[in-house]
């Protein structure tokens, strides 16, 4: 009897126009638990490392949490996972919504496509009747719209709809899955199902679910509830507001922005405001929100209203939440009415909202500064505003210099050239990130940055505050209820850590701390990315209802996989190594692992050097960041040792990795 999961895949061969319900393989749920975990064991098993990733050989899995259906609250995230277009490395984003949920029920842990359709398609499952359909109709329409008229199609209100916009079907290397209430944005997603020649998936599915221990099963989703019921009512003081609670951010909910002037970087992540922000800005951006804003929402089996839908004066609403709220508009310099209009013609032809807005500043700044031309650009609009709408319609059709800026700003700057490069100055591993522009360095955060196979901040960081109180005072009333560490010592790096001045280096933690801080912060995210469930409950927010604690019972009383912290830290380890390695695999060495250039406004070149070398040591891997026969081993993934030795990549007879 198979618990939490369904037990079977749904393989689809679009080449072929087959569909086959697949039986998995127990152990390797035990072994990965899911989502996450059991996506890259596929890939690993079944696409040659020299894939590109715009071939019939990439496959696109659509892969559900091991919890996700289950009364847990949260348990609803989708993994999407390919290699990317524009990293060449592995590519997975976390999809939220009813999506995941509505294929268990259908009786499927995950969706896995391979091959490419002659003709665009989307796949219709309902329960256990799965169909290839034509989608000719659907071309060139935008995402949302595309699941509405698929629902009518149907007949069937209720079903839940992935589907790409003319990004993806353009094949832009930073297209998004759309899927309602979330979307699948970071690395090209929505590109790859675009070559497959894939509109949408849209899924309904009435079957039930079976859990172990159902009544002790209960019993822990409700001191959850009463967890977050109590956490609600005691915003953790302190931090600022959209983080004071448990969610992800409460930018939808929150008028504060002041905080955004002062960290983030606007237009192409060069410049801050620090001077932009005023009261009267803060009244207006306050009133554009509350008029725009139709509702918070929350995705499925969640109390947490992290979403916002969005009306436009005539435009068709969409959803929002998290940081999107201000990426256009910070790459616009312009103001939130601005952002939240071009948002919505951004959602419907399905674009990442942190890719995006940063390709559209990078092409304006190359103008500004002669690099790009009239010549280049025929009727670029001289208002700002307008510029952006005019680039975003190019870059979606691939139409003149869109056709070059659709491929993200590092591989648009190797075209481009003539100077072009000292613009792309954002990217990690060729990925635009989140547009930071921050003082002294983070040891912590440098780590997460430069080695997170997410390639993404906002999946990395966790649990550990992001800056530290000032006071001992302050520190020692916050350790008191924090119960979720995974070892008293956390507390005590918490508790000695010293602010960072701008002049000198010597300030907590140490290179020792730091290693365990990105360790614990990792372990709570691949945990959370194979059990499916929204990080905002578990390893992104200070104080979360889900941790390392409790984790271990969900899994035994949903699952019937006995489980402990030990155990569970193990697996995590397992995933996050097996990510490594498919990266490695494709290329990735240490010179790739640096954050952007400019990230920081001091940097110490010699501590982060012995930031990396510390942290392979910690690892288990060698001084190119590759993990080493004996740690893969100890980690159950013999064959993976066995295959880089095969490859060059290890030799026969390995040291210890040095300090």
């Amino acid at each position: 009897m198979r618990y939490a999961e369904t037990g079977f895949n749904l393989e689809i061969d679009l080449s072929k126009g087959s569909i086959d319900r697949v039986e998995t393989d127990p152990r390797l749920t035990e072994e990965h638990l899911g989502g996450l975990g059991t996506n890259a064991r596929i890939l690993w098993d079944r696409v040659p490392a020299e894939a590109e990733p715009f071939s019939a050989e990439n496959l696109l899995i659509f892969g559900t949490g091991l919890l996700c259906g289950t009364p847990a609250t949260g348990a609803n995230r989708t993994v999407v996972s390919t290699f990317s277009p524009q990293t060449r490395l592995m590519a997975y984003s976390m999809m939220g919504g009813f999506w995941a949920p509505e294929l268990k029920y259908a009786g499927y842990d995950k969706v896995i496509l391979r091959g490419k359709s002659p003709d665009l398609v989307y796949i219709w499952i309902n329960n256990d009747k799965v169909e290839i359909r034509d989608a000719s109709h659907l071309k060139g329409k935008g995402a949302v719209e595309t699941a509405q008229l698929i629902r009518e199609e149907l007949k069937e209100p209720k079903a839940q709809v992935a589907s790409i916009g003319l990004a993806g079907e353009s094949k832009v290397y930073f297209a998004s899955i759309e899927q309602g209430r979330s979307s699948a944005s970071r690395a090209g997603l929505g590109a790859v199902m675009g070559d497959k020649g894939v509109k949408a998936i849209a899924v309904r599915g009435t079957k039930d679910l079976k859990l172990a221990r159902p009544a002790e099963f209960m019993a822990l989703c409700n001191e959850v509830l009463k967890y977050i019921e109590r956490r609600n009512e005691n915003p953790i003081q302190g931090v600022m507001p959209i983080l004071a609670g448990l969610g992800s951010p409460q930018e939808m909910a929150v008028h504060d922005e002041k905080w955004h002037t002062e960290n983030f970087a606007w237009g192409n992540a060069r410049l801050r405001r620090k001077d932009f922000w005023n009261d009267e800005i803060a009244k207006k951006w306050a009133e554009t929100l509350d008029s725009m804003r139709t509702r918070l929402i929350s995705c499925y089996n969640c109390p947490m209203k992290c979403g916002g839908t969005i009306t436009v004066p005539g435009l068709p609403t969409y959803m929002m939440k998290c940081f999107s709220k201000l990426t256009y508009t910070m790459a616009a310099m312009s103001d939130l009415d601005f952002g939240l209009k071009i948002a919505q013609r951004a959602t419907e032809y399905g674009v990442d909202g942190f890719s995006a807005p940063q390709v559209m500043a990078f092409a304006v700044e190359l103008y500004e500064a002669g690099i790009l031309t009239d010549q280049d650009m025929p009727g670029f609009p001289a208002d700002n505003e307008e510029r952006f709408y005019w680039l975003l319609d190019r870059i979606v059709r691939r139409e003149g210099i869109g056709d070059i800026l659709a491929n993200g700003t590092h591989w648009a700057a190797q075209q481009i050239g003539k100077g072009a490069e000292a613009y792309a100055h954002n990217n990690i591993k060729k990925h635009e990130q989140l547009p930071l522009k921050l003082g002294m360095l983070n040891p912590i955060y440098f780590l997460m940055y430069a080695t997170g196979e997410k390639i993404n901040i906002t999946q990395i960081e966790g649990q550990f505050p992001q800056s530290p109180f000032p006071t001992r005072e302050e520190r020692e009333a916050f350790v008191k209820d924090w119960i979720q560490v995974p070892d008293e010592k956390f507390k005590q790096y918490f508790l000695d850590w010293e602010l960072r001045g701008e002049k000198s280096i010597p300030f907590y933690p140490t290179v020792e701390a730091t290693c365990d801080i990105v360790d614990w912060q990792e372990r709570m995210h691949y945990i959370d990315d194979a059990l499916g469930v929204c990080a905002g409950l578990s390893s992104f927010p200070l104080k979360p209802p889900y941790h390392i604690h409790n984790y271990p019972k969900f899994i035994s009383a949903g699952a019937g996989i006995e489980m402990d912290e030990d155990r569970l830290t193990q697996v995590a380890r397992r995933n996050r190594n097996l990510v490594r390695a498919l990266n490695v695999r494709r290329g990735m060495r240490r010179k790739d692992e640096k954050p952007p250039e400019d990230h920081w406004k001091k940097r110490f070149p010699e501590l982060e050097e012995k930031l990396l070398n510390e942290y392979y040591k910690f690892r288990g891997w060698n001084k190119d960041g590759i993990p080493t026969k004996e740690s893969l081993h100890e980690l159950g993934l013999d064959f993976v040792g066995e295959d880089f030795i095969k490859r060059g990549i290890l030799p026969d007879k390995e040291s210890a990795p040095s300090s």
